[in-house]
């Protein structure tokens, strides 16, 4: 069981973290974690606030484990944006984007037979 619950808790800690950090940027304050200064010129206005929103409430989805194929739908093409943002302008942080991207991909195999029916006509 523990391998469907750590790669599940690690990426709610991640999203909700990365959430805040976000919310604290929001707010002006200087954020607590570092952040991408790329990714913080894309992110203006009420994306930024949707996108970290959209984080920290599917960060704490996972954490709690309610919800996960939701969560884990909402946050699929956040986490491709992720990659592919740090693929090609900001290569500083790729390996984690692979490491948060190969998460993210195993629950979705691990909830696809919850996940399928979107699929289908």
């Amino acid at each position: 069981m523990l391998r469907y619950h750590v790669p599940r808790f690690l990426l709610g800690v991640i999203f909700l973290g990365a959430g805040l950090n976000g919310w604290v940027v929001i707010l002006g304050i200087d954020p607590l974690l570092p952040t991408s200064p790329q990714a913080m010129e894309l992110l203006t206005g009420y994306l930024l606030i949707l996108e970290k929103s959209t984080e920290v409430i599917c960060g704490i989805m996972l954490l709690i484990n309610r919800f996960v194929p939701a969560a884990l739908v909402v946050l699929a093409p956040i986490v491709v944006n992720i990659l592919l943002f740090h693929l090609f302008v900001d290569p500083a942080l790729l390996p984690f984007a692979v490491f948060v991207t190969i998460m993210e991909a195993y629950l979705l195999w691990r909830y696809r037979v919850k996940i399928m029916p979107l699929l289908q006509k």
